[in-house]
């Protein structure tokens, strides 16, 4: 059964090399047969955190706020794609993720890290399972991990050498845990209506 997915990448450099990441799971997914879309925080363009789309009035928020919180609610699982910043979390994707609190609520998240360096923006990955968790996601075990990314995937997001070989090996596994747990999610919700 296909599955609405949210991929969310949060760079906001000029050379970003994540987006090769972003977009072979997009690519990755949609082959599946999911309903991909990219969610990209550069071009959503939400300003520094000021206050959550559930505090404004109904109807008087930014329209790429409206917009996305839609897309969010719709959606039946989620895919962050996450850079490392000095050992922490990537600034662009936690301003767009710390918009939305209950929209996410009882969906699956899957993390893709990436980094210049050979530790693949594992540090990153862990930063996130915790944040992601507490804002009421369930967040799968299985995880892809790119790095350095330039050597595992080429600018058209295709793989590319040993580091390319690992990633196409581990994609399966993780595309079929997010398409699990959101049909899981999917059916419960459908059963059940959450407890808050």
């Amino acid at each position: 059964m296909a599955h609405r997915l949210l991929v969310l990448y949060g760079s906001y450099r000029s050379d970003r090399m994540g987006i090769r990441l972003a977009n072979y799971i997009v690519a990755g997914l949609r082959a599946r047969g999911d309903e991909v879309e990219l969610i990209d925080a550069k071009a959503v363009g939400l300003p520094m955190f000021d206050r959550m789309y559930k505090e404004y009035p109904k109807g008087e928020a930014p329209a790429a706020m409206e917009d996305l919180a839609a897309k969010i609610r719709g959606a039946d699982g989620f895919v962050f794609v996450t850079g490392e910043y000095n050992w922490g979390v990537q600034p662009g994707l936690k301003n767009l993720t710390d918009h939305f609190l209950e929209e996410w609520f009882w969906r699956p998240a899957a993390i893709a890290s990436y980094s210049a360096g050979r530790f693949s923006g594992v540090r990153a990955a862990t930063a996130w399972h915790g944040t992601l968790s507490e804002m009421g996601m369930v967040v799968i075990s299985s995880t892809l991990a790119a790095g350095p990314i330039a050597q595992t995937l080429d600018e058209s997001g295709a793989p590319t050498g040993d580091g390319g070989k690992s990633l196409a090996r581990a994609f399966p596994r993780f595309a079929d845990d997010l398409a699990w747990w959101a049909e899981a999610a999917r059916t419960q919700r459908a059963k059940l209506k959450p407890p808050y």
